[in-house]
């Protein structure tokens, strides 16, 4: 499978977050990250991330794009213009490798007119792991 259809497979695996998910994060994107990181913990940050591992990302509104992978969930917050993401977008990543790279472009899409809105670099990629106490 290539690596755009992936990334695609992972967009539409974005769809799937709840409306009241997607509605809290409108009002309070910095709440709605919280929620997500809540009960986990950072780790040192990497500059890639395996694009086959991942199970699907979450844009929060103008602050980062999550990255599940599990266990483990990275936070990617770009470089520059994160006031440009936004969870009604698609997000678009032409890659080279099988990578995921700090400073690789994600291209913002429009979902209903599939329009290119903006686009943002990546920065590091933050791990967040579940605590030994955590749920």
């Amino acid at each position: 499978m290539s690596t755009l259809i992936k990334i695609l497979a992972l967009s539409v695996a974005a769809l799937a977050v709840s409306t009241s998910a997607l509605a809290a994060g409108k009002d309070d994107p910095a709440a709605e990250l919280a929620k997500l990181l809540e009960g986990r913990v950072a780790g040192p940050p990497v500059n890639c991330i395996s694009l086959s591992q991942a199970q699907g990302t979450r844009v929060i509104d103008r602050t980062a794009i999550v990255y599940d992978f599990g266990t483990t969930i990275y936070v990617n917050y770009p470089r520059g213009s994160a006031d440009a993401l936004s969870s009604d977008d698609i997000l678009l990543t032409k890659t080279f490798s099988t990578q995921l790279c700090k400073m690789d472009i994600v291209r913002m899409v429009d979902r209903t007119g599939h329009f290119p809105k903006s686009f943002v670099s990546l920065g590091q990629f933050i791990p967040y792991k579940r605590s030994a106490g955590a749920k």
